[in-house]
């Protein structure tokens, strides 16, 4: 992993400014001007043709491999001007958290301690021990984890818990790459949307939050998700707010809570069983939720199946020659389907091209041999369409 930790023009943040770059395959698939945001790590100088591939050299965009360092890099440093080098950090995470907190530490020299449930893989293990962290695998779900995180908080005076998704320092962080994707689009240029995954909805949060910062307030929000780990989708639709009937009563199932800070009713989920991991969360962020039911450009909150995921990953890979975890593919699921991408963001009257923005966001779980396994996934897809949810709607959208 690179050591690359440097700060960008006169700010003291740690985060690096990441490329937007426009896709051609896209934009040309779709009619429209799409442009990628990219806080990933990007194979360089490969041959890449349907994962038969040679792999020269890997550049990370962000020390962490996703958008996670910037949130928390944000918050780390807050938490040390206040608490001093003594602060020890203490975060439970499913990964990609934990690592970006783990970078974070070791770049200021820092203590940290990072739980993660039980059965991380040895290559996930041997990246906490590059970063210099303390790893403890306590439970079997991230709630158990975090439990023994929490209680570690409670019994250390030094100790300070790092959110993983919830809270505004976190929020503001994330923001940033709205920031600099406002400055880097052609100069005028406003997106007729900005799409990105939501789990817990830290990094929707920080969309949202960059929108409103640089005036796109406006732009309509895409929210992705994949069944089976739909927090976000399944509390919007608890409210009265973007879905065709709402509020919607809970699935079966459901743990139903309301935040009293920020006055919406939320999803508890009682499992998760989507394979996208990073998206893990079984309740969301309330002020994420509030947000999303205020903008003033609304939100169109999608789920998808893993399926549908791993195809994208892996259209993804032959045409950018760029690995993203199912998290993140989930982003880019429009961004190969025309059908879909033109009900999300519809065709403007006028005629005139639709400029779109995907936060494509990283993170370390994918392999080579992860994206084999989709493959033989989805050689036993029988259906010849794919069924996606989207503010209350059903829509069945044809396979490419």
């Amino acid at each position: 992993m690179s050591d690359q930790r440097t700060t960008n023009s006169n700010d003291d943040h740690l985060w690096l400014e990441t490329p937007l770059i426009y896709s051609k395959h896209i934009s040309a698939v779709l009619g429209a001007n799409i442009y990628l945001k990219l806080d990933v790590s990007i194979l360089c100088s490969c041959k890449f043709v349907m994962l038969s591939t040679d792999l020269l050299s890997t550049q990370f965009l962000q020390p962490s491999y996703s958008f996670k360092y910037r949130g928390l890099s944000y918050f780390i440093q807050d938490a040390l001007r206040t608490h001093g080098t003594d602060v020890h950090l203490v975060v439970a995470s499913g990964g990609n958290a934990g690592l970006a907190v783990a970078c974070v530490a070791k770049a200021l020299r820092l203590h940290c301690t990072v739980y993660l449930p039980r059965g991380a893989s040895a290559s996930t293990l041997e990246l906490f021990e590059q970063e210099g962290a303390n790893v403890k695998e306590e439970g079997a779900y991230y709630q158990e984890a975090l439990a023994a995180a929490e209680e570690t908080v409670r019994s250390e005076p030094n100790a300070v818990m790092v959110p993983a998704y919830d809270h505004p320092l976190l929020w503001e962080g994330h923001a940033s790459m709205i920031e600099e994707t406002a400055r880097q689009l052609p100069e005028g240029t406003k997106p007729d949307a900005v799409v990105c995954c939501v789990g817990g909805g830290g990094l929707g949060a920080g969309v949202m939050v960059g929108c409103k910062n640089v005036g796109w307030d406006d732009v309509p929000f895409v929210a992705m998700e994949t069944r089976g780990s739909n927090c976000f989708y399944q509390s919007l639709a608890l409210n009265p707010g973007p879905f065709v009937s709402s509020p919607q009563p809970a699935h079966a199932g459901v743990q139903v809570l309301h935040d009293e800070t920020y006055d919406v009713t939320y999803a508890k989920l009682p499992k998760l069983t989507s394979r996208a991991s990073s998206l893990g969360a079984s309740w969301p962020s309330p002020g994420a939720v509030k947000m999303a039911l205020g903008r003033e450009g609304g939100v169109k909150s999608v789920c998808v199946s893993d399926e549908m995921a791993m195809q994208t990953a892996l259209s993804f890979a032959n045409d950018h020659k760029i690995l993203v975890e199912l998290a993140c593919a989930t982003t880019l699921v429009s961004a190969y389907s025309p059908t879909l991408f033109d009900k999300l963001v519809p065709p403007k009257p006028s005629g005139a091209p639709r400029t779109v923005v995907f936060i494509v966001c990283g993170g370390f779980k994918i392999s080579l041999e992860e994206l084999t396994e989709y493959r033989s996934v989805l050689r036993s897809e029988k259906s010849e369409h794919w069924d996606v949810l989207c503010n209350g709607e059903q829509w069945s959208i044809p396979k490419q």
